[in-house]
């Protein structure tokens, strides 16, 4: 049942933006400075998105001198993906068995 996947965080990862920092964060930590040039987002801007991440359980913050470095956790992805595993194999068995509900 697709209810069982977590939507608030599909949402949050559905972001184009977010999508980008979370793979450049997935590679190595960053900080909002590596971010803004990776991305050409501003920096305002990046910031917003960043508090959404951050929101939703996706980053950690990690302060380094007067710099905010950002990581990913990656639990977070694995528990998403998980899920998705679990809907990829319910289907397979669905259509394996040819289970089809009668009209």
């Amino acid at each position: 049942m697709l209810t069982s996947v977590d939507t608030d965080l599909l949402r949050v990862l559905g972001d184009p933006l977010r999508l980008q920092i979370v793979t450049l964060l997935a590679r190595e930590s960053l900080c909002t400075t590596h971010l803004v040039e990776e991305t050409g987002a501003r920096q305002t801007n990046l910031s917003n998105h960043m508090k959404v991440l951050r929101e939703a359980g996706v980053v950690d913050t990690e302060p380094c001198g007067r710099w905010m470095y950002y990581r990913l956790k990656p639990e977070m992805l694995a528990a998403l993906s998980g899920k998705f595993a679990e809907l990829a194999a319910e289907a397979e068995q669905t259509a394996e068995a040819g289970r089809k509900r009668p009209c």
